[in-house]
């Protein structure tokens, strides 16, 4: 691929580092991400990876700016309150590159349209704030072999994770690193953990998380660095403290566990 003019000047920051250059840029502009939630997180991971080049952006979302979402989702504006979230994320995304192709997706994800849509896509990102969500994306991109970037964030602190779900070879059950579930085995009962419409989130953490997100993302694409698979990035805001905890596989996970009781998504029916 032949960069124009516009282009060199465009990516002239990525291309002068030796680990990404001319051939690291293809890469980016050859990827396809989809991006699951145009909130908080999401928002960033969005203006971020249109920002530096990744071709295709797929963003799914079913609900409308609020007023109230403002404080933290930096993609929309007030004009675009009562705008679909696809739409006004959409916008943003052309006004920062117009280089990028951007699939929306009005609707919740569900277990019946998973599978359809991250196939589509090299990297799935989980900015969705809900607990069923977080373990549906997990399943299916286990099943689909996609890689996951997940990020979560409540009140003044934030976690991201990134799951290969690369198919196992062998019988030990560490081939492919671990899983969503072999940290969080089941999702808390409903109401044990409350959502940030009820606890309250600072503003600036969705973009702290969400820019970690997009960074393990373009490095996934690229092929440098240290992949975050098998940790947990925890961050304190309070506490201005990031913890990075090593995560095995679980031999006994539900999921890519040497003796899986989940082997479809029926579990989310």
């Amino acid at each position: 691929m032949n960069f124009n003019d516009e282009q060199i000047e465009r990516y002239s920051r990525h291309i002068l580092l030796p680990e990404v250059g001319g051939d690291g840029q293809q890469k980016l502009l050859a990827a396809k991400v989809l991006v699951v939630g145009a909130g908080g997180l999401g928002s960033p991971v969005l203006l971020y990876l249109a920002a530096a080049g990744v071709g295709t952006i797929g963003i799914i979302d079913d609900d409308d700016v609020d007023l109230s979402n403002l404080q933290r989702q930096i993609a929309h504006k007030t004009k675009d309150i009562n705008s679909a979230k696809v739409d006004s994320a959409a916008r943003a995304i052309a006004e920062i590159n117009p280089d990028v192709k951007v699939i929306k997706h009005k609707l919740r994800i569900n277990q019946t349209n998973v599978m359809e849509i991250i196939s589509g896509y090299d990297i799935v990102a989980d900015g969705s704030d809900n607990f069923p969500t977080r373990f549906l994306l997990n399943d299916a991109c286990y099943f689909a072999k996609k890689t996951l970037v997940s990020g979560a964030i409540l009140r003044f602190d934030g976690q991201v994770a990134t799951f290969k779900n690369y198919p196992r070879n062998s019988d030990d059950g560490d081939d492919g690193g671990n899983c969503y579930r072999c940290i969080f085995p089941t999702p808390p009962p409903p109401g044990e953990v409350p959502t940030c419409s009820e606890a309250g989130v600072l503003g600036a953490i969705c973009g702290t998380v969400g820019s970690l997100q997009a960074t393990e993302i373009l490095k996934e694409i690229l092929g440098i660095g240290e992949s975050l698979s098998g940790h947990l990035l925890v961050y304190e805001a309070l506490g201005a403290r990031f913890r990075n905890i090593s995560v095995k596989r679980d031999p006994e996970c539900a999921l890519c566990g040497k003796n899986p009781s989940i082997k479809d998504l029926s579990i989310h029916g």
